[in-house]
């Protein structure tokens, strides 16, 4: 299987911004759960842009709608590892 290395540059809005740093909040209160595989070192700061852009990914993907990632994926950048 071969690997690629992508980078987004995405927009958000406030409103996004906001319900990832809730979420981060409720997820502090279980450190337990699988969200913190691979995180327990990270800042709420890149814990929140995490969420961001996993939910805008995701959206992309779910939805399939083009106009949805047009208004949020503003670059993306691929090399082959």
């Amino acid at each position: 299987m071969e690997t690629v290395t992508t980078c987004f540059t995405i927009t958000y809005s406030y409103d996004q911004y906001r319900d990832a740093r809730e979420y981060v909040e409720d997820m502090k209160r279980h450190r337990k759960r699988v969200f913190w595989i691979g995180k327990e070192n990270k800042s709420d700061e890149e814990l929140i842009y995490s969420v961001i852009a996993h939910r805008i990914l995701s959206g992309f993907y779910n939805t399939h709608n083009a106009r949805y990632t047009n208004a949020h994926i503003l670059n993306m950048t691929n090399q082959k590892n």
